[in-house]
C-alpha cells in the first residue's frame, strides 16, 4: 500500500497485504468465505492474493460462574502450589539428594499459602463489584474476501460460475 505521499509503506507481512484490493463477496459466517476460497483454489486462481477480513468486530463476554471467596482461595492456593512446585524443583537440583523432597513439599506448601493470601487480598480489593467469572473473545459478524483490483473479475467470474 501507498502513503499520502506515494511514498510505499512496509509490509506487515507478506500474506496481509494488498496493493489495491477489492471486494468479491461479503459473508455472514466465516465458514461460507473460506468456502468460497476453497473453491476459488480449485480453480486454480492465485489465492495468495486473497484476504479474508472480519469486520463489524464485537466483544463477547461469556460468563463462567460465580465467584466466591471459597473459590478465589482454592483457585490462589492452586496456582501457589504449582508455582512452589516449580522454585522447589529448581532448589531441589543444589540440594543433598535426600533433601529434595522436603524442598519440593516445603516450597509447594509456602507457594499454596502464599497464593492464597494474594488471592483474597485481590479478591477484597474488588469489593464485590465482579463476583463472577467469565471469558472474553472478539469476534467478527461479517466476512469480507478480497482481491487484488486486476484480479477482481476472473473472481467474481469464478464464484458466479459455482452459483449457476
Amino acid at each position: 500500500m501507498t502513503s499520502p505521499t506515494g511514498a510505499r509503506r512496509p509490509l506487515t507481512g507478506p500474506t496481509l497485504d494488498l496493493d489495491y484490493p477489492k471486494s468479491l463477496a461479503v459473508f455472514d459466517r466465516y465458514e461460507q468465505a473460506q468456502e468460497a476460497v476453497d473453491y476459488l483454489s480449485d480453480q486454480e486462481f492465485p489465492v495468495d492474493q486473497v484476504l479474508i477480513v472480519g469486520t463489524d468486530l464485537k466483544q463477547v463476554e461469556r460468563v463462567t460462574g460465580r465467584l466466591t471467596t471459597g473459590r478465589v482461595a482454592l483457585g490462589g492456593a492452586l496456582s501457589g502450589i504449582w508455582l512452589g512446585l516449580f522454585v522447589g524443583l529448581v532448589f531441589a537440583l543444589f540440594a543433598a539428594p535426600a533433601d529434595a523432597l522436603v524442598t519440593v513439599a516445603w516450597t509447594a506448601a509456602f507457594g499454596a499459602v502464599f497464593g492464597l493470601v494474594w488471592g483474597l487480598i485481590g479478591y477484597a480489593f474488588t469489593r464485590g463489584r465482579r463476583d463472577f467469572t467469565s471469558v472474553t473473545q472478539v469476534v467478527a459478524t461479517r466476512y469480507e474476501v478480497l482481491t487484488e483490483h486486476k484480479l477482481v473479475e476472473r473472481a467474481r467470474d469464478l464464484l458466479d460460475s459455482r452459483l449457476t
